[in-house]
């Protein structure tokens, strides 16, 4: 069997319709991801830092920032989702980001970015009501997308790229 390293948990398949007590388990999945992704990378050289997670993908120093873009992102645009009425957000281009020289950078400022992002952001996803959930925003190459959907997205976003990260780890036998 050959595995997908490109989708090491599988892709993200949403939930239709969460139940409260399955948008709870999103929410802790939102809230556990800086813990985990500093843990992720504990110990660390700058040499496995560098190490892309597969052939041709980012290195583990790459993916860290790209979840404080990515989340910086994801957090805008549930504000923006709650505050308009389902405005059109914009996309940007995650492999340019990722090429930029603060991705060069060493990784503990992306770390306290998202760990503080993601301390405002779970306040915020904790206080949302069932209709909050259904607001929408468009994306101009998706379609509309509703917060329920986003919140899912999110917590599977921040496991994949952890996932990226340990399974690297283990094939390489980095303790």
């Amino acid at each position: 069997m050959n595995p997908d390293l490109r989708y090491p948990i599988g892709k993200n398949v949403p939930v239709e319709d969460p139940t409260e007590a399955q948008r709870r388990e999103f929410i802790a999945a939102i809230a556990e991801a800086p813990a985990r992704l500093a843990a992720a990378v504990t110990g660390l050289t700058p040499a496995q830092l560098d190490t892309p997670y597969r052939p041709s993908g980012w290195t583990v120093r790459q993916v860290a920032h790209h979840l404080a873009d990515s989340h910086m992102n994801g957090f805008v645009r549930f504000k923006l989702a709650l505050t308009e009425d389902e405005p059109t957000i914009k996309p940007y281009d995650e492999a340019r980001w990722a090429e930029l020289p603060d991705a060069k950078l060493a990784i503990e400022p992306s770390l306290a970015l998202l760990d503080n992002l993601h301390t405002r952001w779970v306040v915020l996803l904790r206080a949302l009501t069932p209709a909050d959930f259904a607001r929408k925003f468009t994306h101009p190459e998706v379609g509309k997308i509703s917060l329920d959907d986003y919140l899912q997205e999110y917590a599977w976003h921040g496991r994949h790229h952890v996932a990226h990260i340990t399974s690297l780890r283990e094939r390489n036998g980095w303790r």
